[in-house]
């Protein structure tokens, strides 16, 4: 089995990581194995499939070149800042150039106990493996910036959580492990050279056309307020935009207690320790800019000495994230309902939908996947809608504003609204059934979520809300 490591993040001061070894595991045996993103990485899914090569997922065996680390970093977790926080449970093998040229990352989630585990038994449990598996390869396919699931190993073990359930590794992928908090680890220590060293990193392997630790910023801002738009236009909730969550390369990172909203209402929240809503589905850009505030604050020393001129000059391109995520909101919401073009009244028509989907209870995924069929003239739309006449007041004024030209059809909707998510129900019935040793219901589950644009005869289950017994109201964070 050979993999071509070259390990960037290793070779920075020791102080950036911990060497650490993952800590093997008693019985692994493969779940899952992605082998389409294997070939974008430039490796042999056949090999890794063999003992060998699941070996190297489960942590049993380091791979030539590998040189394996568990960063440090630090975090505002719910508004609380902890000093040190790092890889408590996660080991990052090394870096790979894939294919396309593009640099990632290869981690263990799951892989023992590190430096920076706190007193956790560094593992992870089946049950939130595969939610992070089946959910970052369903935003994959939907198009929205994230790490990716290389494979999922049973580890053969129990874990201890509320109740001892069956361990697993997670492989994950990502563009790089580099987060907010990783900033906030070397400025709790006023350590600016540490701060350089990082920013030049970052710079240099996702932001390459930044000139200066300002514009560097900025590329950060824009990238996650394009993010955290996709992120309301499918519905997703993260459920833990903590700063150690959040991604310097922009990608959604860290699939914890996150969920997808059925029925429409902005306030949604399902993560079991959000107690008061602070990421809640609505909350989220203003958490965003929250997170980048603290990035900023970071990077000051790094944009000027002085602290009085570096300040504002901050706080300028910070102000740039609200204009920025609302064109990518906005404008996202009007191809969802079939615009193209800019035309006055097109924000009020999209907020109005919106509201209409919330007085409704209307699931937003089949909401706007139904605007493909009445932009076709088909008529059963309205039956989601009660007695039909709100919608019927609404969809005249969409239909006039469609008449003046620029705007999609149905197949173009098609393409935009998709028919199938990773619903909380499915991805829990399929979590229990594995649990049991059926892995069927997870490996259908991500079959369908491949192709999550495409209706496909025979799998209409997969597309509709849950009924009142299948309901999950709560997530549950996997440590």
């Amino acid at each position: 089995m050979h993999i071509d490591f070259d390990n960037s993040y290793a070779r920075l001061p020791d102080r950036f990581y911990a060497r650490q070894d993952p800590v093997p595991v008693a019985a692994p045996r493969l779940i899952a194995l992605n082998t389409a993103l294997a070939d974008l990485l430039g490796l042999d899914a056949k090999a890794l499939a063999e003992p060998d090569g699941v070996a190297i997922l489960a942590g049993n065996k380091i791979a030539p070149g590998s040189l394996p680390i568990a960063m440090a970093y630090a975090g505002h977790q719910f508004g609380h800042f902890t000093p040190q926080l790092g890889d408590g449970r996660a080991n990052l093998l090394g870096e790979v150039i894939g294919r396309d040229g593009v640099r990632r990352d290869i981690q263990l989630k799951g892989a023992g106990r590190t430096p920076f585990s706190r007193g956790g038994d560094g593992r992870a449990a089946l049950g939130p493996v595969l939610r992070e598996y089946v959910v970052s390869e369903a935003m994959a396919a939907l198009g929205i910036p994230t790490t990716r699931s290389l494979a999922a190993v049973f580890s053969g073990e129990p874990v201890q959580r509320e109740q001892m359930q069956p361990g697993a590794v997670l492989t994950r992928v990502a563009s790089s492990h580099i987060r907010v908090g990783s900033f906030q680890y070397f400025a709790a220590r006023g350590d600016v050279e540490g701060l350089r060293l990082l920013a030049d990193c970052a710079m240099a392997r996702h932001y390459p056309q930044a000139g200066s630790y300002l514009a560097f910023l900025d590329a950060v801002v824009g990238a996650q307020a394009f993010l955290v738009a996709q992120w309301l236009l499918i519905g997703f909730i993260h459920g833990v935009m903590n700063t150690d969550n959040c991604s310097i390369a922009g990608e959604t990172i860290d699939y914890g207690p996150c969920a997808f909203m059925e029925a429409y209402d902005a306030g949604t929240v399902f993560s079991s320790i959000d107690h008061y809503g602070r990421y809640a589905y609505a909350n989220q850009p203003k958490i965003a800019l929250w997170n980048l505030s603290r990035l900023a604050e970071t990077l000051l020393p790094l944009i000027d000495p002085d602290q009085e001129k570096a300040l504002p000059q901050a706080e300028a391109v910070l102000m740039q994230f609200g204009p920025r995520f609302e064109d990518a909101y906005l404008g996202g919401l009007r191809r969802k309902i079939g615009l193209s073009g800019t035309h006055g009244g097109d924000d009020s028509l999209t907020q109005d939908f919106l509201k209409l989907l919330a007085e409704h209870g209307v699931d937003f995924t089949q909401g706007f996947r139904a605007l493909a069929a009445a932009a076709d003239g088909e008529l059963w739309v309205r039956a989601l809608f009660g007695d039909g006449s709100d919608f019927d007041r609404w969809a005249a004024r969409w239909r006039q504003r469609r008449e003046q030209g620029a705007a999609l059809d149905g197949a173009a909707l098609r393409l935009i609204n998709p028919i199938y998510i990773p619903r909380n129900h499915l991805i829990a019935a399929a979590i229990t059934a594995a649990e049991a040793g059926d892995f069927t219901p997870f490996e259908e589950l991500c079959a369908v979520l491949r192709h999550p644009f495409d209706e496909q005869p025979g799998r209409e289950r997969y597309a509709r809300p849950a009924e009142e017994h299948e309901r999950v109201q709560v997530t549950f964070c996997g440590t």
